[in-house]
């Protein structure tokens, strides 16, 4: 596992998002982005990540900074997800983990003794030319929303 780091030119992505439409990364140009990976969809700790940006949101557009959610899970999942958590921030699929393993972040995990391969929860702040400005990866998912906003209003 190898995630990108801060001044790496973030890949382009096209996925479905949580309605099966197609969002891209270039849609954002100009704007500020967290693209935030998160294991699973409807899980206790992504249910808390996603609900701190969620209520949070105010204060992340007011810094300029648009949310990406991204995911194994199928955009159905993901509807299903964000109707429940009344989430104001897209969800992305990546069935395939495609865009996982091009942000550096899909690999081996361990969890109850059982070793496999996943997503390991960070998120990357991408600047308005496409450029990684920040990596998160030391955070609780209670968190996450915190850290996140202090570095923005540094």
């Amino acid at each position: 596992m190898n995630p990108l780091k801060a001044g790496d030119k973030a890949p382009q992505f096209s996925l479905p998002d949580q309605d099966g439409e197609e969002v891209s990364l270039t849609d954002f140009q100009g704007e500020k982005v967290l693209v935030y990976f998160y294991p699973k969809a409807m899980t206790p700790g992504c249910t808390v990540q996603a609900c701190g940006l969620r209520d949070n949101m105010a204060a992340l557009n007011k810094a300029g900074v648009q949310v990406l959610g991204i995911s194994t899970d199928k955009p159905e999942k993901l509807s299903r997800f964000a109707e429940k958590e009344l989430l104001n921030f897209t969800l992305l699929s990546d069935e395939d983990h495609k865009v996982c393993e091009a942000f550096g972040i899909w690999g081996e995990k361990k969890f109850m003794g059982k070793t496999y391969d996943g997503i390991h929860r960070t998120s990357f702040l991408i600047d308005t030319d496409g450029t990684v400005e920040k990596v998160f990866d030391e955070f609780k998912t209670s968190n996450h929303h915190d850290i996140v906003l202090s570095y923005l209003q540094g």
